[in-house]
């Protein structure tokens, strides 16, 4: 089992680890193209200005330009400890037992725009890259779409893909594979289902926390619904190759 997450514009400071080492990421096959967007993003970090326009925030957010100036010599942390945001604070991976953040380990990929898919534990810095920001010259989702790495997906795996509709565009889950993707959903009274937008990154940070609690490899998703029932949280299919996950949208 696999499970895919968003990553987060916020991230937490500092770091108890060595700089960024490409070689320690999770899925090798795509240190080339994340040494290309490294080198580029601190190549743009040089024009407060541009990094400004391209990453589409204000001059009071300036510390994100830096943070790319030094993306390469500032301190990592694990990606689970360093994404910060609403899926995370409701995963609270600070107190994850040992057990479910050795699980996270090999079974929790978070969709980072700058480093690709990354492990749940690879040692990253701070950084500000969005799916939809601009880097000189280069389109994100053509940029990693092509070079989205075999291993998701392969063979029977289960995937839970929980990212954002954008995200999933910069690294498509190969077509055939056992993959459900997420969506969270509300019921009015009168029995009307709506999709949810902001509410439903709460819900999905505590879905993955419910499943890292497990901690056991699960192969269907209907183990995956009894596995989110028992933690309190109501799932069922919805249309081909997708699950409903209800929230109640507070």
């Amino acid at each position: 089992m696999l499970i895919l997450l968003p990553p987060s514009e916020t991230k937490r400071e500092g770091g108890d680890a060595a700089r960024l080492d490409l070689a320690r990421l999770r899925f090798s096959s795509l240190t080339a193209t994340r040494r290309r967007l490294v080198r580029e993003l601190r190549a743009l970090s040089r024009d407060e200005d541009a990094s400004l326009k391209a990453l589409k925030i204000s001059v009071r957010q300036l510390s994100e330009v830096e943070r790319n100036r030094t993306v390469t010599t500032s301190p990592t942390m694990p990606a689970i400890d360093r994404y910060t945001g609403v899926v995370f604070d409701a995963l609270d991976s600070a107190s994850l037992p040992q057990e479910a953040r050795a699980f996270a380990a090999s079974h929790l990929v978070i969709q980072s725009a700058l480093l690709g898919p990354i492990g749940a534990l690879d040692p990253i810095p701070a950084y500000r890259l969005s799916h939809d920001s601009k880097l000189p010259g280069i389109h994100l989702a053509k940029t990693w779409a092509p070079v989205a790495p075999l291993e998701i997906g392969a063979g029977e795996e289960l995937v839970l893909d929980f990212r954002s509709e954008a995200y999933v565009a910069l690294s498509p889950v190969r077509s055939g594979a056992n993959s459900w993707f997420l969506r969270v959903v509300t019921e009015s009274d009168d029995g009307t289902v709506r999709a949810l937008n902001h509410f439903n990154k709460k819900s999905k940070g505590l879905l993955t926390r419910a499943l890292l609690m497990h901690a056991r490899d699960l192969s269907t998703i209907d183990e995956v619904i009894a596995v989110a029932g028992a933690a309190g949280h109501r799932m069922e299919l919805g249309e081909p190759g997708e699950v409903r996950l209800y929230s109640s949208g507070v």
